[in-house]
């Protein structure tokens, strides 16, 4: 086992990683950026290093400066947190060319995963079903229309080498395709430096599920069951919850078990996620695959007892994979709601300033992940995420009422802030999501309500 970690990240992430890290034994190194110079990360690790100014292209993306700090400080390896260069194959090679062990799978499998055609390719291959559409990337605006048109309308154009729910558009008749299409590659070449795209059938009322895989370098692999993430805003997550409500267990087997053996078929190694969207009772589509962490792996650690960051790092570490499916047995529900600084009213648009008070949650069976304090600044730089509340009942419902009790609880204020608090505890009390039966169209049900 290594002994040292840099943690090439910010937030609650690494803070979390961090934790684990330490109860490990391990040498915890942060970067930061002059942003985060006061950070919790910052005052827990053993040493930090400052990395450049707030833009995370500054800072939090730029390789060189990571690597050098890792390098400097004698770290043995690094992880990557979510987000910034969790899926960058460069960036896992820079590590491993400087002699770092990167927490994370071996590059060539990031970079044929992270390219939503080669993974859309790779993923038919093994047997995943697809969404009608375009496994090649489309070349030019006649083969966006005949594409379009072979799929039937709504379309949903999105960039190759997107994710976290940009890069994407919804297309609803051919009149407007030329011009999203347009937009689409000019932003995609902006956002991601890659103009390609592809088209699929869009579902406007599907569940948005995922699975979370664990996999070793021997060939080892599990599955942690399913999280339903379908409460979204942007197309960006904003509460999940495991397991999946109202989904039959032979079918949420089939989908794991196929998840499992896809990822294996790659040569994954470490913690990942399947993508799917589930349309009906027993339609099912492959989406992406996340070759990192999630955000909202929380409710998978509280249901199934296992530290999911700790089992990166053993994996990393050449260790063989510890967990067995058979000894993997759910207990309970939890669920997930991501507080963040933003004005639902207004399209959740974000509410940078300093926070002049700050109240978390707590009691039992509620788990706070965060560094939001009491002076602490949201910064326009980065993701306008405050905190992460999961809680874990014996059942659905009582995981549900502990959660509303403890967005009660939270409480955070300050000159031009906003949180979306009020916006969760009334998606969470909308009749479909009670009664598990809603899908990715529940936050535009609500939004003209909320405004």
């Amino acid at each position: 086992m290594f002994k040292s970690v840099l943690i090439a990240n910010r937030g609650e992430i690494a803070l979390r990683v961090a934790r684990t890290c330490r109860e490990l034994g391990l040498r915890v190194i942060a970067v930061y950026s002059t942003e985060d110079r006061d950070s919790a990360v910052v005052s827990l690790a053993d040493q930090a290093v400052c990395i450049g100014p707030g833009p995370a292209k500054l800072s939090y993306l730029n390789m060189a400066a990571i690597v050098e700090a890792a390098t400097s400080t004698g770290a043995e390896a690094v992880h990557p947190g979510y987000g910034f260069l969790s899926e960058v194959p460069d960036f896992a090679e820079a590590c491993e060319s400087h002699g770092l062990i990167f927490v994370g799978p071996p590059a060539s499998v990031m970079e044929q995963l992270g390219d939503k055609s080669s993974a859309r390719k790779a993923m038919a291959e093994v047997g995943l079903p697809m969404l009608p559409g375009s496994i090649e990337p489309i070349v030019d605006a006649d083969m966006a229309a005949k594409v379009a048109a072979d799929v039937g309308y709504p379309v949903i154009v999105k960039a190759v080498a997107g994710g976290g729910g940009r890069g994407m558009c919804i297309v609803s008749d051919a009149g407007e395709l030329p011009q999203r299409y347009r937009e689409i590659r000019t932003t995609a070449q902006a956002l991601f430096g890659d103009d390609r795209v592809y088209i699929e059938r869009y579902l406007p009322a599907a569940r948005h599920i995922e699975v979370q895989v664990v996999c070793d370098k021997y060939g080892n692999g599990v599955h942690l069951g399913l999280r339903d993430c379908s409460v979204q805003r942007r197309r960006q997550k904003i509460i999940e919850e495991t397991p999946a409500p109202n989904l039959p267990a032979q079918l949420a087997d089939e989908i794991s078990e196929a998840a499992v053996k896809a990822l294996l078929a790659t040569g994954y190694v470490g913690a990942g996620t399947v993508e799917f969207l589930l349309d009906g009772p027993d339609r099912w589509y492959f989406m992406e695959v996340n070759c990192r962490i999630q955000v909202e792996h929380p409710v998978t650690e509280l249901v199934y007892g296992v530290d999911l960051v700790r089992e990166q790092l053993l994996i990393a570490a050449g260790e063989p994979l510890g967990l067995k499916q058979s000894g993997l047995t759910p207990r309970g529900a939890a669920i997930e709601c991501r507080i963040n600084a933003e004005d639902p009213a207004r399209e959740f648009m974000p509410t940078p300033g300093q926070l002049t008070s700050v109240r978390l949650p707590g009691g039992q069976f509620v788990r706070v992940d965060a560094d939001a304090r009491c002076g602490g600044r949201i910064s326009s730089a980065y993701d306008p995420l405050l905190a992460k509340i999961s809680v874990w009942g014996p059942d659905r419902a009582q995981a549900l009422a502990r959660m509303l009790r403890a967005l009660d609880e939270f409480h955070a204020e300050g000159p031009g802030v906003s949180t979306n608090r009020d916006f969760l505890r009334k998606a969470m009390q909308h009749p479909p999501f009670v009664a598990g039966t809603h899908n990715t169209s529940l936050v535009a049900d609500l939004v003209p309500a909320s405004s």
